[in-house]
């Protein structure tokens, strides 16, 4: 007989970072939302790994369904659910993750809950993102997702040219870094993270819905870099016709949006940027 998979229990289980609310999508009977102190921050179809519900995770995947085929030996920094790793590992048999997630209670709760493993060829580490990547080889990925958050904010030290140097060492030469990060009007801490991704990785681009590009709202910018060329023709026609649909600036567009920003280094004064009240009401 064969053995019958354990059902998610929805509910509140505390985490190291506080609490978390683990909701079932009552339109998709195997679709789960993993909140952080009442802050969404996964969501995962257990059936359908390729199904992304939120914009900015449908961007990040634009960017990764644009590079070479093949599967893909991926660093992820901020663990979640493991939506990116569920959803490459679909789509490109063979990928290999290293996900790093500095809350072992999130952990165990996604493993126990939500089926982590079953994901293959995946390893957890628990560290923050800074101690973790120290560790890894040089030139041993060929993709690195930077998706971190503490509550909604992203952590400045994963932010300076000094960590982005060491993603550098990281990447293959024709690696791919693609980075969360989210912000309000005017993008002032995105454009300083860009900087600083730029002083390591020459050849960069933004992906972001027009009105979180021209400051209207608070939301989501996702930033791709290499040491390669990126397929920017692919990326911004898939943009532009996606789910989400969303403008990609790179080359001169994107000198001419950050002109002006000084890239973030160790011990800056930054704070990053706070959602406003109610957003996630």
């Amino acid at each position: 007989m064969a053995k019958r998979t354990r059902e998610p229990v929805p509910g509140r289980y505390p985490v190291a970072g506080g609490e978390v609310e683990l909701l079932r999508d009552l339109d998709r009977p195997d679709g789960w939302m993993i909140v952080v102190n009442g802050v969404p921050q996964s969501y995962v179809d257990l059936s359908d790994p390729t199904y992304l519900d939120f914009s900015y995770v449908q961007l990040i995947a634009l960017v990764i369904d644009a590079l070479p085929e093949g599967p893909l030996d991926a660093v992820h920094i901020g663990g979640g659910a493991c939506t990116i790793p569920r959803y490459i590992s679909a789509k490109r048999p063979g990928s290999r993750h290293i996900v790093v997630e500095p809350d072992a209670a999130l952990v165990r709760l996604v493993r126990e809950q939500l089926r982590l493993n079953s994901v293959p060829r995946l390893k957890v580490r628990v560290l923050d993102g800074r101690t973790a990547v120290a560790a890894l080889a040089d030139r041993s990925a060929d993709l690195f997702v930077l998706d971190a958050f503490t509550g909604a904010s992203m952590p400045v030290e994963l932010a300076t040219v000094e960590y982005m140097t060491e993603v550098a060492r990281i990447l293959r030469p024709a690696g791919t870094l693609v980075v969360n990060v989210a912000d309000g009007k005017g993008l002032p801490f995105a454009k300083r993270l860009i900087a600083s991704v730029r002083a390591a990785l020459p050849h960069a681009a933004l992906l972001a819905e027009p009105g979180i590009l021209r400051g209207r709202r608070f939301g989501n910018v996702i930033v791709a870099a290499s040491a390669a060329e990126l397929p920017l023709g692919t990326l911004t026609r898939r943009a532009a016709g996606g789910l989400t649909q969303a403008r990609c600036l790179a080359g001169d567009d994107l000198t001419r949006l950050i002109a002006g920003a000084a890239p973030i280094r160790d011990g800056d004064p930054v704070l990053s940027p706070v959602p406003p009240p109610g957003l996630f009401t």
